[in-house]
């Protein structure tokens, strides 16, 4: 093989080549992982489109959606009733208050898909159960956001979903694992549960695989309508 003098040193051509290109890569994935901020790296995962269970797919097209935020009070102390009904919102208002104590979990919740929405807060899918009523209540969020610890629950605790017009606790019964192909999750079920999934954390691109957990319900808190309109 025919060799280059460098430096007082003989290197084979093919060494004199590769080198410098392996130095190249070297640096420039170096740079790479340096240049990459917390929130470029959850904007991949921006556009990522969770099947709800109707079988419609969100591809990130939110035109013209009106986003409402809404005022809901988390620390209602006056009378509720274990029966209520619960209430259908308005696609891309807010519906409820997240909240985990046990993994510092505070999130508002928005009825719909979407990258607008997913940027807000986490999405109740609309083919799911309203929160308060019958059957299962789905509700997702980017795991570069705000489900980054929801790998963190643990079964037993306790998990609170406030609306405006009750306040419903439950408890993780289940830690799941699924394919996004899998619709057995997110589907309808004749059990009163709540099932919250993310994608599975990945440095780049984005996983097919969802983690999260389904919980039980524990209790019913429906606000007092008469209450309510008496102080409005």
């Amino acid at each position: 093989m025919k060799e280059t003098k460098t430096n007082g040193v003989h290197l084979p051509l093919a060494a004199k080549i590769v080198l410098p290109l392996l130095v190249t890569v070297f640096c420039s994935g170096i740079l790479l992982l340096c240049g990459i901020r917390p929130y470029e790296a959850a904007k991949t995962y921006l556009r990522i489109a969770f099947m709800d269970g109707s079988g419609s797919v969100s591809d990130g097209s939110t035109a013209g959606l009106n986003i409402v935020e809404t005022n809901i009070d988390t620390s209602y102390d006056r009378e509720t009733s274990a029966e209520g009904e619960a209430v259908i919102p308005v696609y891309g208002s807010q519906c409820a208050i997240l909240e985990c104590k046990d993994i510092d979990l505070y999130v508002p919740v928005y009825w719909g898909s979407g990258y607008e929405l997913l940027e807000q807060g986490a999405c109740q899918t609309p083919a799911s159960a309203a929160l308060g009523s019958s059957g299962n209540s789905v509700i997702s969020a980017h795991v570069n956001t705000f489900f980054r610890d929801l790998n963190q629950l643990e079964i037993g605790d306790t998990v609170t979903a406030y609306t405006t017009y009750g306040r419903f606790t439950y408890e993780v019964s289940e830690l799941i694992e699924f394919d996004a192909s899998n619709k057995s999750y997110i589907g309808q079920k004749d059990r009163d549960i709540l099932t919250l999934y993310t994608c599975e954390l990945q440095l780049f691109g984005s996983s097919s695989k969802r983690v999260g957990a389904v919980c039980k319900l524990t209790e019913k808190a429906f606000y007092s309508a008469e209450e309510d309109s008496g102080n409005a």
